[in-house]
């Protein structure tokens, strides 16, 4: 029994199920824990038959007349129809109904926007109600609400159905969108093939680890070979020069014939210096006759 909150003055839930001695009618149509009709008892015998038995009498159609009761474990019976259910629950499909709202003079981003919450909502099997709110002097344009209703439903038409044509409701012009058959079917085959999807990628693990396994033998075959083939042919080529003579014997004999020795150039400068001297002295006086003429 849940336990009620502070202010909550309602009676607290009862089980409204008549067991036993809880039962007041004179007389009930009895079914014994077999389902077999017993028939018309009086209450006392009825409730003796199931006592005798240990098991419960449980009244199971009071509007009937008289009414009917079983013998059976009426706590093992609550349990089933709790486990039933919880069954029923966790295999219904919960439809929630989303809302975006647009006006009829949105801006292109806007509307894009809202475009993917739209999709994000139909992906996940939701119902979305789409609403155009007119202000004003709007609301006596409305074709411009059912064609930007049209073109969104045209746009998404791979993933939504329309299940309610636009319809205009005072200030205000509704359209109804489901998901489609493929987006279910999506979600069904996906609960369907999980377990086997999971099996198909366990299975298929080793080939991809056979797979890793010959990745370091085609990197040792083919980067030493390239590595030790291309080396020595691009230094050479992008030296670009004879290799270095071997010996002193070897770069002598490549000095050209012509090219004067360190030597001879050094009597050829000195000389070159004396004669530079004597031209010089040599003008000197004739600059001092000059001006003294």
């Amino acid at each position: 029994m849940p336990v009620p909150r502070r202010f909550d003055r309602r009676p607290p839930e009862r089980d409204t199920t008549r067991i036993n001695e809880r039962i007041r009618v004179p007389e009930v149509r009895l079914i014994d824990d077999e389902g077999q009709q017993v028939g018309i008892l009086k209450t006392p015998d009825a409730l003796r038959y199931a006592q005798e038995r240990d098991l419960d009498l449980v009244e199971v159609a009071p509007e009937a007349r008289p009414p009917v009761c079983r013998v059976l474990d009426y706590s093992k019976y609550k349990y089933e129809q709790a486990q039933k259910q919880k069954a029923a629950r966790k295999h219904q499909q919960q439809i929630t109904i989303r809302e975006i709202k647009f006006r009829p003079k949105i801006a292109q981003n806007d509307y894009d926007t809202k475009k993917g919450h739209v999709t994000r909502f139909l992906k996940h099997k939701d119902k979305v109600k789409i609403t155009i709110m007119f202000r004003g002097r709007e609301v006596t344009h409305p074709e411009r609400g059912v064609a930007l209703l049209e073109r969104l439903a045209e746009e998404l038409a791979e993933l939504a159905v329309v299940e309610q044509r636009p319809i205009q409701d005072g200030r205000n012009m509704t359209m109804m969108l489901g998901p489609s058959k493929a987006v279910l079917a999506e979600g069904a085959d996906a609960r369907t093939v999980g377990g086997r999807a999971d099996a198909r990628a366990v299975d298929a693990t080793p080939a991809d680890a056979s797979a890793t396994d010959a990745t370091p033998a085609d990197a040792t075959d083919t980067t030493p070979a390239d590595a030790t083939d291309a080396t020595p042919a691009d230094a050479s080529a992008a030296d670009g020069d004879a290799p270095a003579p071997e010996s002193a014997d070897a770069a002598a004999e490549a000095t050209p014939a012509d090219a004067p020795s360190p030597d001879a150039r050094a009597p050829r400068a000195a000389a070159r210096a004396d004669g530079d001297g004597a031209d010089a002295a040599a003008r000197r006086p004739a600059a001092k006759r000059a001006a003294a003429r």
